[in-house]
C-alpha cells in the first residue's frame, strides 16, 4: 500500500539550529535536477519586489516568502515535522505507535510543489510555494513536475497493492491518474469525504483534510496491506461507513467516498 498526501501551505516555524538540505541525500534521486531547477526559480522570484504577487500570497506572509532565499542554508528537519495543518494535526505523526510510523516511513509520499516527492523522514526546510502557481521560466509546477513524478509513484507503488489517493486537485494534477500505467491506475483509490445530513450529502473541503489525515492515521496503524480496492474499503469501512465506486473508464482509478453522518 502507498498513501499519496499533500503537503500543507502552513509550515512550522524554522528550526533554530540544523544541518541545511542535502537533495542527494533525498528519497527519489531522480528528482535531483527538477528540484534544483525549482529552487533557483524560487529564489530568484522570492528576491524581486513583487515577489507576493508572483507567488500569489498576502503580506501577511512576507515572512515565509523571504525564507525562500535561505533554503541552501537553513537548518533542514523532517518532512512531518514541517508540514503542520489540518491533515497532519489530525495524522498526528509523533503520536503514532512505532509500528505505524516504520509503515509510514515505507507507506506514505508526500507530493510537494518544491521537492517533487518525499519521504516523511526526508530533511527539508520551511518554505513557501503552492503548486498551483508557476514560476519564470518553468511555467506551471503541477506541468513540471509532470515529466518525472508518474514515474516515481509507479515505481514505489510496486507491482501490488493499493495506491491511497489523498491529494488535493493541484497536487494530483502534477501526476494525475490518467498518466500511470493503467495496472497502477486499476488499484489507485481517490478518498473522498461526504457529510450526510437528513439523508442528504454534500462534499466537505475544510473537514475532509482532516478526515484524509485521520484515515491516514488508521491505515498506518493497522496490520494490514490491503491488495485490492474493495479489501482497502473493507479495511476502512470498520471504521467509518465507505462507499467504493468503480471507474468510469479504463485507467481512471476507483473512488472511496468515506462517509461523516450528522
Amino acid at each position: 500500500m502507498l498513501v499519496l498526501l499533500p503537503p500543507s501551505e502552513s509550515k512550522a516555524a524554522p528550526a533554530k539550529r540544523g544541518k541545511p538540505v542535502s537533495l542527494e541525500q533525498l528519497s527519489f534521486p531522480e528528482l535531483t535536477d527538477l528540484r534544483k531547477q525549482v529552487l533557483e526559480a524560487l529564489s530568484e522570484v522570492s528576491a524581486r519586489p513583487d515577489a507576493l504577487d508572483r507567488l500569489g500570497v498576502g503580506a501577511s506572509l512576507a515572512d515565509e516568502v523571504a525564507r525562500n532565499l535561505t533554503l541552501h542554508t537553513a537548518p533542514a528537519r523532517s518532512a512531518h515535522q514541517v508540514y503542520t495543518g489540518v491533515l497532519y494535526d489530525a495524522l498526528s505523526w509523533e503520536t503514532l505507535s512505532p509500528a505505524g510510523r516504520r509503515r509510514g516511513n515505507n507507506r506514505v509520499l508526500v507530493i510537494s510543489a518544491l521537492w517533487g516527492a518525499l519521504r516523511p523522514g526526508d530533511k527539508v526546510p520551511s518554505y513557501r510555494l503552492s503548486m498551483d502557481g508557476e514560476l519564470p521560466a518553468l511555467g506551471p509546477l503541477a506541468r513540471h513536475w509532470r515529466s518525472e513524478l508518474p514515474a516515481v509513484l509507479t515505481a514505489a507503488a510496486g507491482k501490488r497493492g493499493v495506491m491511497v489517493d489523498c491529494r488535493s486537485g493541484p497536487y494530483a494534477a502534477a501526476a494525475p491518474i490518467s498518466s500511470l500505467p493503467t495496472d497502477l491506475a486499476d488499484r489507485t483509490v481517490a478518498v473522498r469525504v461526504l457529510r450526510e445530513t437528513n439523508g442528504k450529502r454534500s462534499v466537505v473541503s475544510h473537514l475532509a483534510k482532516h478526515t484524509r489525515g485521520e484515515v491516514t492515521r488508521y491505515l498506518l496503524e493497522q496490520d494490514a496491506d490491503p491488495r485490492t480496492p474493495a479489501a482497502l474499503r473493507d479495511l476502512i469501512g470498520e471504521r467509518w461507513p465507505a462507499e467504493l465506486t468503480a471507474p468510469a473508464r479504463v485507467g481512471a482509478g476507483w473512488t472511496l467516498d468515506v462517509v461523516l453522518r450528522d
